[in-house]
């Protein structure tokens, strides 16, 4: 379909003619041949808030229609037309109007009026409620004066209420709209499809219903919609939406997909890993959802404001009609009345903090956060004292070989041996030296008679010459002896952290292997960067104390507790919310679900799948602990939109309440006071959309970790730390 005429209408299948009007709507990029099959459309197949925003404006175009009938009648009645010899036409005028405002009300008034007793059965009087009270008065009294034969009625008043604050309603809905349309590629994963390849066929299936081991196809431009293993096919993929990351990626057979992200410009066939319920983007799409649908503690709070102001304003409304009647006609004071009952309508705080803290949940969505209480954006932004974990979190999880003391033999062949011994192992440091010999090309000493001996290290034979690698307890056990430099070196490491492994061969310990985490590339950036925000640091972890030490200097932190448990560090999570106020706690979701839970907000990072279901209130993505600072600026940044809002909402209600009690507001304007408190607090909060997404700071060379740092320059895999002893023996 190249040329416009072509194209047929997503709603009447028309042709769209040369001038298609095009939109994204529910995840799809639709046409059509005019505004009206655009509105029909989102209320036939829109989601929920493009749905809402399509109704409102059919009631607002159906209203309008009326209510201009209704005020030209209205104004000739104010200018006195009808008088003298067209006074006979005055009862047939209002019945006129009457005939007018009813379908208004109904159709206008009828969401409130649900709303109002959806409430009342659970107890709850809602600000609907002084609409309702406050439209009805009006419209019940204009009734009655019809039969009556009044020179009076206010029809137009009870109207023209109604469209103030539905065009105030359908411009928030059109604000939340926009926001869903924001968080859209992260939420399509409830709705999205996937195309089996079955044989020779090929099926659309619903995302639910994949499972491991099945091929996707997927075409150029659509979106990926499993993770899994590119079994064909080559293309680049965009994982903006998942990673945050804006650069694309090539895939190829054998590279790994995530789903969410965007297959750029060619065909791939695919293996699924896993459930297609089970994947990342599926769970960033249930944590927004889930975190969407419940209110934050501001909000509620002000909530139980409103609920508590409402029976007030309704016996201030009640009081106020009483003074004025005394002094001014039935129908006058009728509408003081009416004008507080409108005025007090707290809908601007109804919008204070969901606006809010939906885009600013959208916003680190975007970036591949998950947050899964609203709540957490508010107490974030509160926190003064962020507590890291150590390993995993800081420092990348797995061990790397940081140095190599010698004695008469050179690094390549104490690493040939070592490789050729510790390949036989699945220990932790045993695969750590395997990879740091394979980094620097060296091939593993061919190796026999191997035997792992449990706890102490392995041992084997090369060219028929005894070589062992392990603990001093093998070295012992073998009667090898150990030359007094490197036993001062090796006491050295050992006394600062380091997991120590000795190499020996022909009767003697010839070197020493030392392995410890690294701290990640961004590690001290981040540190940085949270202490420029005004927040204090501090590591608490279970490892030993010199590890601890020297990685909190290495990143730049100076408070450190070691050693701990998982109860010490709740003990001293306790301490610092003491010392400091509220507290957030960073770790790796392996072993911190208790102290996460425990804290203020607790935060996993990397490998935190599992934890994120169950502990941790919001959740950074693999390699995302960059992101940090920045969510901590965007969580500011929503408590400020929030605070402000209220701030404004309160303060606008409380001045027109008064300005309306003294009998200085029309009802009319009362309603347009208000639509336009809720306009405004609708636009301060989009202006969180103009947040600029996160850019990883470089890192300079002398602040990476000593592992990145060494690869970076020789491909070794040893750390430049331990650069000069790796070439001293």
């Amino acid at each position: 379909m190249t040329a416009h005429g072509n194209i047929l209408c997503s709603h009447c299948s028309l042709p769209v003619g040369l001038r298609p009007m095009e939109r994204r709507l529910s995840g799809e990029d639709c046409a059509f041949c005019c505004y009206g099959c655009c509105i029909a459309f989102q209320v036939k197949s829109g989601r929920q808030e493009e749905w809402e925003a399509a109704w409102l404006l059919i009631q607002l175009g159906v209203g309008g229609f009326l209510s201009m009938n209704i005020m030209m009648f209205s104004l000739l009645l104010y200018s006195d037309a009808f008088t003298g010899a067209d006074a006979g036409v005055l009862p047939w005028i209002h019945l006129l109007l009457w005939i007018f405002a009813t379908p208004a009300v109904v159709i206008l008034g009828g969401p409130y009026l649900r709303d109002m007793w959806l409430n009342g059965i659970q107890g709850r009087v809602t600000s609907s409620a002084l609409i309702v009270l406050g439209v009805a008065a009006a419209y019940l009294y204009s009734a009655f004066a019809v039969f009556e034969g009044s020179t009076h009625v206010y029809f137009d008043t009870a109207v023209m209420v109604l469209m103030l604050f539905t065009v105030g309603r359908y411009l928030e809905a059109v604000g939340r709209a926009r926001a869903a349309r924001d968080l859209e590629p992260l939420l399509a994963a409830e709705s999205e499809r996937a195309t089996v390849v079955d044989g020779a066929a090929e099926i659309r299936r619903p995302v639910r219903d994949v499972t491991a081991g099945t091929l996707v196809q997927v075409r150029p431009g659509e979106r990926i919609p499993v993770d899994g293993v590119v079994v064909e096919g080559e293309s680049n993929a965009d994982e903006a939406v998942i990673t945050g990351e804006s650069r694309q990626v090539t895939k190829g057979a054998g590279c790994t997909v995530i789903a969410g992200s965007i297959n750029i410009d060619g065909p791939l066939l695919i293996q699924s890993s896993g459930d297609g319920t089970a994947t990342r983007w599926a769970q960033i799409c249930r944590s927004v959802r889930e975190a969407l649908s419940r209110r934050s503690p501001t909000q509620r709070l002000a909530d139980r404001v409103v609920g508590v102001s409402v029976p007030l304003v309704l016996t201030l409304g009640a009081l106020t009609f009483v003074y004025w009647a005394q002094s001014l006609p039935f129908d006058r004071a009728l509408l003081i009345g009416l004008s507080v009952l409108v005025v007090a309508c707290p809908c601007a705080v109804g919008l204070a903090a969901p606006m809010a803290t939906s885009l600013g949940i959208g916003r680190l969505a975007r970036q591949g956060c998950l947050v899964r209480d609203p709540g957490v954006l508010e107490t974030l932004a509160q926190v003064r004292i962020v507590a890291f974990d150590k390993t995993g979190t800081l420092t990348a999880s797995e061990a790397r070989l940081v140095g190599i003391d010698r004695d008469e033999a050179s690094v390549d062949d104490v690493l040939s041996r070592a490789a050729g011994l510790e390949r036989h192992s699945e220990h932790g440091l045993a695969r750590a030296i395997a990879a740091a010999a394979a980094q620097r090309g060296i091939a593993p000493l061919a190796t026999s008679n191997v035997r792992a001996i449990p706890g102490r290290g392995v041992r084997g034979s090369a060219n028929g010459e005894p070589m062992a690698a392990g603990s001093m307890r093998l070295m012992d056990d073998l009667g090898w002896s150990l030359p007094a430099a490197l036993a001062q070196r090796a006491r050295a490491r050992a006394a600062s952290g380091h997991s120590v492994v000795y190499v020996g061969w022909g009767g003697r310990v010839h070197a020493v292997l030392s392995l410890d985490d690294s701290p990640l590339a961004e590690a001290e950036t981040t540190i940085a960067a949270l202490r420029e925000c005004g927040l204090d640091v501090a590591l608490l972890t279970g490892d030993l104390k010199p590890a601890a030490k020297r990685i909190a200097t290495m990143v730049g932190i100076k408070a450190v507790q070691a050693g701990l448990s998982p109860e010490a560090k709740r003990a001293a999570l306790d301490r610092l919310r003491h010392d400091h106020g509220l507290v957030a706690m960073v770790g790796d979701g392996l072993n911190d679900g208790p102290v996460l839970a425990a804290a203020d907000v607790g935060i996993a990072v990397g490998s935190a799948t599992d934890l994120a279901r169950e502990t941790a209130a919001l959740v950074l993505p693999v390699d995302g602990l960059w992101l940090l600072p920045w969510a901590v600026d965007v969580a500011r940044a929503v408590r400020r939109t929030i605070l402000t809002n209220l701030m404004w909402a309160f303060g606008y209600n409380f001045v027109a309440l008064t300005a309306a009690a003294f009998g200085l507001l029309q009802p009319i304007l009362a309603a347009a006071v208000m639509a336009g408190s809720s306009i405004l607090v609708v636009l301060n909060s989009l202006r969180l959309e103009r947040l600029p997404d996160h850019v990883p700071a470089p890192i300079p060379e002398q602040q990476r970790s000593g592992a990145e740092a060494e690869r970076a320059r020789h491909d070794a895999g040893i750390s430049a730390m331990a650069g000069l002893e790796i070439e001293r023996s």
